[in-house]
């Protein structure tokens, strides 16, 4: 599937999993709630030491992985035991945001994904609590690719492009 694709099953999956690499060359990865400013960069936030920063210090280079609409499913037409899903995997670079005015931004585009409702709050919570958080810029090195897996209304596998007509689908 397209880049435009891709970058929809992100912004619609509730977590993506970030896989960094530590200083000593393990592998962590863990779900995080990222938000977009727009198709290349991604934010999101925590606290302000750890194993995340730590790694991004050693290894900037991250994996994004997301996966929206999976469904366990027995296969229409072969009875075979399977999944249908929709993901998108990226590329980038991660980089600890210093600077006050893209943190504040980074934050409204994480609380506007997460809680618009609650938008009204926003001023005073990062009153409260922007001194305490880190705020972790990814931009990414290309556009990221997607996969599906799923069955239209006759039981057939919808391979690749065929039946996509909007972005609306996911």
């Amino acid at each position: 599937m397209d880049s435009q694709w891709a970058l929809d099953v992100m912004r619609k999956a509730p977590y993506i999993t970030v896989s960094f690499t530590r200083a000593d060359g393990t592998a962590y990865g863990l779900p995080l709630s990222l938000a977009a400013k727009d198709d290349n960069t991604w934010y999101f936030h925590g606290a302000m030491e750890g194993d995340k920063l730590d790694a991004i210090k050693a290894h900037p280079e991250v994996c994004l992985s997301a996966v929206t609409r999976c469904t366990p499913t027995v296969g229409p037409k072969d009875g075979s035991f399977t999944l249908q899903f929709k993901s998108a995997i990226a590329f980038g670079k991660a980089e600890i945001v210093t600077e006050e005015a893209e943190r504040i931004e980074a934050m409204r585009c994480i609380c506007k994904r997460f809680l618009p409702q609650h938008m009204d709050a926003f001023d005073a919570s990062i009153a409260r609590s922007l001194s305490r958080t880190a705020v972790v810029r990814i931009s990414l090195s290309q556009p990221p690719t997607g996969k599906r897996k799923q069955y239209d209304e006759n039981g057939d596998e919808m391979k690749y492009q065929r039946g996509y007509n909007s972005l609306s689908e996911h």
